[in-house]
């Protein structure tokens, strides 16, 4: 069973990624350097420094953008990596940036952008060495070097060590709250790929549904003012499926039906003309689908959270 259900939401993640990649701009060379903080990532080789539009930083759920490698897309890219043969020299409290660290940063950064650091010293190191460089270090900083580790082999392909289970700590902590809403008390050495693929498939659900809500609260509204339903109290998915009802009766299922009275459903029935130059019926029939899809989509990410980490609280 649980094979089965890990295949089925590795398939849904196709649809998932469909939906979120029209919403990206993909072309880094089009990007504002007003919009764009740099990021000095240390790997186990050296160091890395990437592009970050720093919008994306004030996000709720940030870790989501390096859930996946295509989820990054115009949001992070790599400008340069280098291998340090004495990492530990590269930035010191006595001797401050290397020259090796500095030629590095000064060919990447752009006078006035900020350098987000993965340690509160690299911060006021490079401060005091590099004057010109304002550094970021806080906790949605540390949410983003989490998810460059994550990723650390697809966007750094050059760096061919592995990182320590130490290196991977401390997990995002905006995973583990989000996990711990749907009932996962999380254990950093339980999260692996297919915990956080799992975990986005569940934020795109939710995030789907809820761009439709507006559009759903409009309509019931007109359930209300045409049909004389009071929508009271319906949840967007019971919306829907009074459209459904209305515009495609014969494929609505019974147990879709049941959640309405019989006095709702005969009147949704016959008042559905009156909706022609109101609801298209195009547009209600797609949002249902998309509630549907997504609605499952919920249940198997939750059924594979549930098989992988084994426990809720």
């Amino acid at each position: 069973m649980g094979r089965r259900l890990l295949l089925q939401w590795r398939g849904l993640a196709l649809v998932c990624k469909r939906k979120r990649r029209r919403t990206r701009s993909r072309d880094p060379s089009l990007a504002n350097y007003g919009d764009i903080i740099l990021v000095l990532f240390e790997t186990p080789s050296g160091f890395a420094i990437f592009c970050f539009k720093e919008g994306y930083l004030k996000e709720p759920n940030t870790w989501q953008i390096f859930g996946e490698h295509f989820r990054t897309k115009g949001i992070v890219w790599l400008k340069e990596f280098q291998i340090f043969k004495d990492k530990s020299s590269a930035i010191d409290n006595c001797t401050g940036v290397s020259r090796e660290l500095t030629e590095m940063i000064s060919r990447c950064h752009h006078p006035c952008q900020k350098l987000a650091v993965g340690k509160p010293e690299y911060k006021t190191i490079i401060e005091t060495s590099l004057p010109g460089v304002p550094c970021l270090f806080d906790e949605t900083v540390m949410e983003v070097m989490w998810g460059l580790k994550h990723l650390m082999h697809s966007l750094v392909p050059q760096e061919k060590l592995k990182l320590t289970k130490e290196d991977r700590l401390p997990m995002s902590q905006g995973l583990k709250m989000f996990l711990y809403h749907y009932g996962f008390d999380v254990k950093p050495e339980l999260v692996n790929e297919q915990v956080v693929i799992a975990a986005c498939l569940l934020l795109d659900a939710g995030l789907l549904v809820e761009s439709h809500s507006e559009q759903l609260r409009w309509a019931a509204g007109k359930l209300k003012e045409v049909s004389g339903i009071n929508p009271e109290g319906w949840s967007a998915m019971k919306t829907a499926t009074a459209l459904r009802i209305m515009f495609d009766p014969a494929e609505t299922t019974n147990e879709e039906m049941e959640i309405f009275t019989e006095e709702e459903v005969s009147t949704l029935e016959m008042t559905c003309h009156k909706y022609e130059d109101i609801i298209y019926k195009d547009f209600g029939l797609k949002i249902h689908s998309e509630l549907v899809e997504m609605r499952e989509v919920k249940k198997d990410a939750l059924g594979a959270l549930g098989f992988l980490l084994g426990s809720s609280v």
